[in-house]
């Protein structure tokens, strides 16, 4: 016995598990996968991308069969810059368990947006991080990755459907999910070419009709004192961004690493009063309100925005490897001691985003249009449809 799901012209069995149509979405892809119900899938003809044995981390290992209108994109754009590997992948590895542990809160905006997809939605979260929006809408179903196999190990742990990938180059069958989202993601990619593929990525696997939430961090901080307690990037890190869309290089800076409050995504805690309010509703009441670029220090010293940061994060001591992650980092000096606060101080990387610059990323895309874009809590939003199928 079979019956038709709301999800247009895709049929289910009654007896399928979640694992079962987490294969069919990345079936013949080339990768394994971690899932809920087993350490280990094996995708049919596929080298193992990410395994996870007992006990272990996860490993990430290449992939020998990959869809053909992904291998076409610029070697540039796929191969990961060396700040991003050394400022945003391994700084979340290190302090994974206690970046999940402050993250617990659903943004009302993206619940509201999550509880307004029909039944039976397929959702792929990119980007998933500890997975707290994973299963957040009991009506559908959810699919996570995140570059992190120390985060994708939490979410696997509680029960999700979850696999190690790249924003870039997602292990998705092409025109497969209903919705897709991204919750502060793309400031992590360092150039606007990489920022781009990652959004062309979000709509290739949705299908026709699909939407794509997308959120990232403004420069129009609500809160602009944060602004002086990041770090802004200097010439010194030019030979980190190599290839065209590589961002300016900014004006030298006298601002010192100081801290600032772990809390949620660049404060976009609460959790929802009621998170089945019409999504339109919801969202209209943050777009009326856009922030004015009056702070100094969002300019540098060339006279123009300031839009790449170091943003610290503090992992306690008592949080902190003996001889892990941390003990590494600080030998490598990618992270520093902090005896006055009793932590390890890593440096994520951070690409934040002008009014109007994620709308031009998707302005020359010819297969989706914006149907919503606002501003909330310092945060730019859109939220896209696919209009065309591929």
């Amino acid at each position: 016995m079979i019956f038709k799901s709301l999800r247009a012209g895709r049929y289910v069995h009654p007896f399928w598990s979640k694992s079962t149509l987490f294969l069919d979405c990345i079936y013949g892809l080339g990768y394994s996968v971690i899932s809920s119900s087993m350490k280990e899938i094996k995708v049919k003809d596929a080298s193992p991308m990410c395994t996870l044995a007992p006990d272990t981390e996860p490993r990430i290992q290449p992939s020998s069969s990959v869809s053909e209108d992904r291998k076409c994109s610029p070697i540039s754009v796929k191969s990961t810059p060396e700040i991003e590997k050394k400022y945003v992948h391994h700084v979340y590895d290190a302090i994974a368990p206690h970046f999940s542990s402050t993250r617990f809160a659903k943004w009302p905006k993206v619940a509201a947006f999550l509880e307004s997809l029909p039944t039976g939605s397929l959702i792929l979260d990119a980007g998933c991080g500890n997975g707290k929006y994973l299963g957040l809408n009991s009506s559908c179903y959810f699919i996570g990755c995140d570059i992190s196999p120390s985060l994708i190990k939490i979410c696997a742990d509680r029960g999700h459907e979850v696999l190690v990938a790249d924003a870039v180059n997602l292990p998705y069958r092409t025109n497969f999910g209903d919705a897709a989202i991204s919750i502060a993601v793309l400031h992590h990619l360092s150039t606007e070419n990489r920022r781009k593929k990652a959004i062309e990525e979000l709509v290739r696997v949705v299908k026709k009709g699909g939407l794509v939430l997308i959120t990232v961090w403004a420069v129009e901080q609500e809160d602009k004192s944060l602004l002086t307690k990041w770090t802004p990037l200097t010439e010194r890190y030019l030979e980190e961004w190599i290839g065209p869309g590589s961002p300016r290089v900014r004006g030298p800076s006298s601002f010192t690493l100081e801290s600032i409050p772990e809390t949620e995504e660049n404060g976009l805690g609460g959790h929802p009063k009621d998170s089945r309010v019409s999504l339109t509703e919801n969202m209209q009441q943050s777009s009326c309100s856009t922030p004015q670029n009056e702070d100094d220090s969002m300019v540098s010293r060339d006279g123009k925005s300031q839009q790449e940061y170091f943003v610290p994060w503090h992992l306690p001591y008592h949080r902190a490897e003996v001889s892990g992650a941390s003990a590494g980092a600080l030998a490598n000096g990618l992270a520093k001691k902090d005896d006055k606060k009793g932590a390890v101080v890593y440096n994520r990387y951070y690409h934040v985003f002008g009014e109007g610059e994620l709308e031009r990323l998707v302005s020359g895309m010819d297969n989706a249009v914006i149907v919503d874009k606002f501003y909330d809590k310092s945060n730019w939003c859109i939220i896209l449809e696919k209009t065309l199928e591929g």
